[in-house]
């Protein structure tokens, strides 16, 4: 597949090396040429210096054979002309725009986009993409990350082994004993960053981060098992007033007591006016006493979602140290990512891993319904479609036992007819099931694709 790339951001340069890996032939353009330069070093990657948006610059990245173009440039303006001359200059090509602002995202431009008016064929919204983690993380105590499959009738959560926890320190064969009415799997085990595919007799270890697939009305039990259980979370502070944090408020504020820090006097009017029943607080989201007469010691979580990654971490730090019993910061730099998880930052936000996995699910073909790439990008979770090959071979008809798969993988569960079914040896795969795997290794993508979808 031919597909261009407009924008060398984190978003475009990540999607770039990942979608060369699978001998994709891959174009970027940019206006800054050390970026691309260095793309051209490591991966090999055709460059086009230029506007994104400029007819000539994309005759010159070979729009006209492109099978797909996706707009990442930093300006949603850029994005969607680039996807019209795209369009203009190659009817058959696919457009996929990154698209920040709200308002075009509703009323008559929705309408717009979604008739083919403005020819954008997927759209991917950052903001609200991030929102819904967040409400995620809200909505599932105990959870460091919680993600959908099959329109939401599975769940795939890592919540992290806290001594004190029924299941610490035993098998995993024992979760069916302490709970025989729950049927869940875990798909994978990280310890001190390292995986682990776990069997029956792996042992569960404090510290542990465990991956496990499970039905939404189980996933409460089944993290309980790991950690002490925690109450549902009710009052929530935000840090920053900005897209994210207004739209975290709007979805929160019905069933939370929620109050938002912002410093900007004029933006803090506007939530004031907009908002419905959360507290807004005009001030500095790490200033020590404005968080002290707000009762941080009895918040149960501390949202920072600033602009500025040093002030997200900060806010966190210092709201963790005040008492507050959940931080969760939003960091756009990788680098601060890895360094502040889990030390002292419960949940570290990467904006581009969450982007980078939506960006995926649309390029990776008809077979591939949804990926999600999990660990700071060091692992993946796919649903595929099973199909037969053309010889009438492959993986349908087979036990889930007898299918070999690469080293690294796991099936956790499968979806027939809009049920789940948690994957035992012993299951049948049936063609068009959606199949729900974890790969500890993104690189296998490819592979998976071919063995579950044969040509």
């Amino acid at each position: 597949m031919k597909i261009v790339i407009l924008g060398v951001g984190a978003v475009g340069s990540t999607l770039a090396n990942l979608l060369s890996q699978d001998d994709n032939d891959v174009i970027v353009v940019d206006q800054d040429p050390r970026p691309l330069k260095k793309l051209e070093e490591d991966a090999d990657i055709r460059t086009v210096i230029g506007g994104a948006s400029y007819p000539n610059i994309l005759v010159n990245a070979d729009i006209k054979n492109a099978d797909m173009v996706v707009a990442v440039t930093g300006s949603d303006e850029t994005n969607i002309v680039a996807c019209l001359i795209s369009k203009v200059l190659s009817n058959s090509i696919k457009t996929i725009a990154r698209i920040r602002e709200a308002s075009y995202l509703k009323d008559k431009t929705k309408e717009a986009i979604q008739n083919g008016t403005i020819p954008v064929d997927i759209v991917v919204s950052p903001e609200q993409l991030i929102t819904n983690h967040i409400q995620a993380l809200i909505d599932t105590p105990g959870a460091l990350q919680v993600l959908e499959f099959g329109e939401g009738i599975l769940h795939l959560v890592a919540a992290k082994a806290v001594r004190g926890g029924p299941l610490i320190g035993h098998e995993i064969s024992e979760l069916k004993k302490h709970m025989p009415k729950v049927d869940t799997r875990v798909a994978a085990i990280f310890r001190q960053d390292r995986p682990i595919i776990p069997t029956g007799s792996t042992l569960i270890e404090a510290g542990d981060e465990v991956f496990f697939i499970a039905k939404k009305g189980d996933i409460s039990k089944v993290i309980k098992e790991m950690r002490k259980k925690e109450e549902p979370y009710k009052k929530i502070i935000i840090a920053g007033g900005g897209k994210v944090g207004y739209r975290l408020a709007r979805k929160i504020e019905t069933n939370h007591q929620v109050k938002i820090i912002e410093e900007d006097e004029n933006r803090s009017e506007e939530l004031s006016k907009n908002l419905i029943s959360t507290i807004v607080l005009k001030g500095n989201v790490s200033d020590k006493h404005l968080l002290h007469e707000e009762n941080i010691e009895n918040t149960d979580v501390f949202v920072a979602v600033t602009n500025d990654d040093e002030a997200n971490v900060m806010s966190c730090l210092l709201a963790k140290d005040m008492g507050a019993h959940k931080v969760i910061a939003l960091i756009n730099n990788s680098a601060y990512v890895d360094l502040v998880h889990g030390r002292g930052v419960d949940v570290a936000i990467s904006p581009s891993e969450i982007t980078i996995g939506t960006f995926l699910s649309e390029l990776a073909g008809d077979e591939v319904v949804r990926v999600h790439s999990l660990r700071k990008g060091a692992a993946e979770s796919i649903e595929v479609i099973a199909k037969k090959s053309s010889q009438g071979e492959g993986v349908v008809g087979k036990q889930l036992g007898e299918i070999e798969l690469p080293v690294g993988v796991t099936i956790g569960a499968i979806i027939r007819e809009k049920k789940a079914k948690i994957a035992h040896d012993d299951v049948i795969l049936r063609e068009h099931d959606h199949v729900i795997l974890f790969l500890t290794d993104k690189n296998l993508l490819p592979e998976i694709q071919r063995i579950f979808s044969p040509e």
